[in-house]
């Protein structure tokens, strides 16, 4: 489903577009319409998903059509840890660029001018906090919080706060808010815990399960972990190395597929790109070459991992480590189909470990890490729970570049990981 299908307003259907996003995961296809429509949701949803998205689109359009006062806070996130509250914030920095909602994160280890600027935005209003229990509880106790005007409540991850302890702080902060709003909560599992608080604080809840879909076995999958300018040399040894009949790279911003695709067609090989910004007839052409292979190699937005039919595909890279787990599945999904055998590579760069790790959590793999070639220099540890990692040598066990690859006994993790 496309996003314009949803009902979203322009202003947020420009920053979804901005940042590189056209079509809905499962989790946003069967979530937002609901609390659209003012519904109560409880959400079986693991990070990796979507979830961020499919909560902060329909609570944004809630407040840009519908009225609320501006001197008060209009909508509270609750979340587990700082870095989750960053994490949303940011992604709401995105969606919203285009809108005049407002909103702040709220959450502790930060300095006293942070807890200033904080304590104004609350007592002067804010449209969206995205808190963690303390510190919101900290800034309530000395009693300047404007909360009488929340009318969306989100809490997510709500099975790890409880397993953190914040039951009572949750609760608390509830107490706070006006009994008539819309309660929102996304837990990736359902024990009995989780469904007894929400019948503390929803009312009549639409139930919604999303089930992660995982990559078929037949896929190979690798990883290579790189530098940034690493990574344009790298793509081309793999594509002038390999035998790869059909292939498609998946980058997340229009803007580097049309980069690297004048890179790779400057380096004399046969490609083309595929984005939002092409005319449909246009699309329609690229891709009745590729499956013509009049082309051999295809950069693509996401706009081609989800709901267009190519078949026989040997290779997919993630240029880019995608977003979420959905999207990584969609992306290698297109190759490996009618049970056939298929590959797939990503690269990660530093500030993309722990997104890949979090993938390799959600899809319950460890992806095999394999070798940069020698020519291209140092590359990173991959450590993502400890931080970007030391240059060194990739000593991961992987391939020359010399054609397609068979699965079984490949998927072996590397000196590198960090169990």
């Amino acid at each position: 489903m496309n996003f314009t299908e949803l009902g979203l307003d322009e202003r947020l259907l420009s920053g979804i577009d901005s940042m590189g996003y056209e079509t809905a995961t499962p989790v946003q296809e069967q979530v937002i319409p609901p609390i659209l429509q003012g519904k109560d949701i409880i959400a079986s949803a693991q990070t990796g998903t979507g979830k961020t998205a499919a909560f902060l689109l329909p609570v944004v359009n809630k407040l840009l059509t519908e009225p609320h006062d501006t001197h008060l806070v209009n909508a509270l996130i609750i979340v587990p840890t700082r870095e989750l509250a960053v994490q949303i914030a940011q992604a709401m920095e995105g969606l919203s660029y285009f809108t005049d909602v407002s909103s702040i994160p709220v959450y502790g280890g930060s300095d006293g001018a942070t807890f200033a600027t904080e304590k104004k935005a609350l007592s002067s209003g804010v449209d969206m906090v995205i808190c963690t229990p303390g510190r919101m509880i900290a800034h309530l106790n000395n009693g300047y919080v404007k909360m009488q005007g929340v009318k969306y409540l989100v809490l997510d991850e709500a099975d790890r706060m409880l397993d953190m302890g914040f039951h009572d702080d949750i609760m608390k902060i509830i107490s706070f808010l006006p009994k008539q709003r819309q309660n929102l909560l996304f837990s990736a599992t359902m024990p009995p815990k989780i469904r007894e608080l929400a019948r503390k604080i929803l009312h009549h809840p639409l139930e919604i399960n999303i089930a992660v879909s995982k990559p078929p076995e037949q896929i190979v999958q690798e990883a290579f972990v790189v530098y940034e300018p690493q990574k344009n040399p790298l793509i081309k040894s793999i594509l002038q190395k390999s035998d790869f009949q059909s292939v498609i790279v998946f980058c997340s911003k229009k803007s580097s597929v049309k980069q690297l695709a004048h890179e790779l067609k400057r380096a004399g090989l046969s490609v083309d790109q595929i984005h939002s910004d092409l005319e449909q007839d246009h699309r329609e052409q690229v891709l009745l070459d590729f499956r013509n292979r009049k082309t051999r190699i295809l950069v693509a937005t996401d706009i081609l991992s989800r709901g267009i039919d190519v078949e026989d595909i040997d290779l997919v890279i993630n240029y880019d480590v995608p977003n979420d787990g959905e999207d990584y599945v969609h992306r290698i999904g297109r190759t490996a189909r009618a049970a056939s055998t298929g590959t797939a590579y990503t690269f990660i760069i530093e500030k993309e470990q722990q997104r890949f790790a979090r993938i390799e959590e959600l899809i319950g793999k460890t992806v095999t890490k394999a070798v940069v070639p020698e020519e291209l220099g140092a590359v990173p540890a991959y450590n993502p729970r400890g931080g970007h990692g030391d240059s060194g040598r990739n000593r991961g066990r992987g391939h020359g570049f010399k054609g397609k690859r068979k699965p079984g006994g490949q998927n072996r993790p590397n000196n590198n990981r960090v169990s």
